[in-house]
């Protein structure tokens, strides 16, 4: 089954907010990127395995616009 991964950051919130209903706290956003963040942790590893990248530097640039 083919993922279809957000590409701008307006799919990403929308998928975040509306579809998973996480809201987008400080506190939220802070600690996914201390996960995605740290080169040696097994969850962010675990993510390039599957997504690529290229796609958590999307992920980690649109948790920190989220801040702003």
């Amino acid at each position: 089954m083919k993922v279809n991964l957000p590409s701008t950051y307006e799919e990403w919130k929308d998928c975040i907010e509306i579809q998973c209903q996480i809201p987008l706290t400080i506190a939220f956003v802070q600690e996914r990127l201390l996960v995605y963040e740290d080169v040696e942790n097994e969850e962010r590893m675990r993510f390039i395995r599957l997504y690529g990248e290229s796609h958590l530097n999307n992920i980690i640039s649109w948790f920190k616009q989220a801040c702003q």
